[in-house]
């Protein structure tokens, strides 16, 4: 296929031409985004000025449509935002009523958004609520916790959450199906020392209950471990036709690990081992297996020796 071959100066006057499209219609797209259009965003309500001595229960999901008007470059900028802005709304009118108007409160609503956007119109309009008599309830807290220590540390005695209780308010029948709380996640790597530090309480998914305080604190102790032995005597379970039973031998070792702070406290009365005589009466075993029944908190077995036992039974 042939090509065109343009002179100079018709190359010239056919970028002229092109310059010229080009300017018109960036002159119109930049008109055109300077004007006001209608737009919607859907954002997430906060509520404040909440009603004293009652619990309320929204009848409708957190959300609500925006109907804004603002500039087309507003507009560009808004169909690519992912999170749109949420906006705070008054309860006030809830001390004499059961829902809430938004376009009584557009004025307040406006002055939230700081800009030259302007809120037309909510849907929906109206928010109903439900109301109960509130109550408070006292629950334990419970930490959720990632933790990883360095090599031979680990938690040498229990996790101390201060306070180790939360106070929540709201509805009889919501409070009733709550029995403990969480705090956030704490995740921690390589830790060596005792930690002390504040995390925040988990955040409440229920709009009617209220939690105090919102954040508490966190002591973990921390301490090296090490390998302890202990010979420990033999007790033997479910004895109950009171054989008279010999075993060989009648103690075994146990190792161990334990936190050097709890070193000295690890011994004999502090371990305990015992053989289950049902291995022979119900399994036919011709030895019994050593089974640990008790260890000093915060420790591990590491091994047991021997870990099997012979007996004699003598009628």
């Amino acid at each position: 296929m042939p090509f065109i071959k343009l002179t100079k100066l018709e190359q010239k006057r056919f970028g002229t031409i092109l310059l010229c499209i080009f300017c018109a219609i960036g002159a119109w797209l930049f008109l055109a985004l300077n004007k006001k259009y209608p737009y919607q965003v859907q954002t997430e309500l906060l509520y404040k000025d909440e009603p004293q001595g009652k619990a309320f229960k929204a009848l409708q999901p957190d959300t609500v449509d925006l109907k804004v008007e603002g500039s087309g470059w507003q507009l560009l900028f808004a169909r690519l935002r992912i999170n749109p802005p949420s906006v705070t709304v008054s309860l006030q009118k809830l001390n004499s009523r059961s829902y809430v108007v938004f376009s009584e409160q557009l004025e307040q609503i406006n002055k939230q958004l700081g800009s030259s956007q302007k809120v037309i119109s909510v849907t929906p309009d109206t928010l109903y609520f439900d109301f109960s008599k509130r109550t408070n309830k006292r629950v334990p807290l419970k930490l959720i916790s990632k933790l990883s220590f360095v090599q031979q540390h680990g938690v040498a005695k229990p996790i101390q959450l201060k306070p180790a209780y939360v106070n929540i308010s709201g509805p009889k029948e919501e409070l009733d199906k709550i029995h403990i709380w969480h705090t956030d996640s704490l995740k921690l790597d390589n830790i060596e020392n005792n930690v002390d530090t504040r995390i925040n309480i988990l955040k409440n998914a229920i709009s009617n209950v209220s939690v105090y305080p919102t954040n508490v604190g966190v002591r973990i102790p921390v301490d090296e471990f090490t390998e302890k032995t202990i010979e420990v005597p033999l007790t033997l379970l479910n004895n109950k036709e009171y054989y008279d039973v010999k075993l060989y031998p009648k103690k075994v070792k146990v190792t161990i690990l334990v936190a050097l702070s709890n070193y000295a406290k690890a011994n004999e009365d502090a371990v305990k081992v015992a053989v289950d005589l049902n291995e022979w009466k119900i399994l036919n075993h011709r030895k019994l297996s050593v089974k640990v029944r008790q260890l000093p908190a915060f420790s591990s077995v590491v091994r047991i020796e021997p870990q099997n036992v012979d007996f004699i039974i003598e009628k």
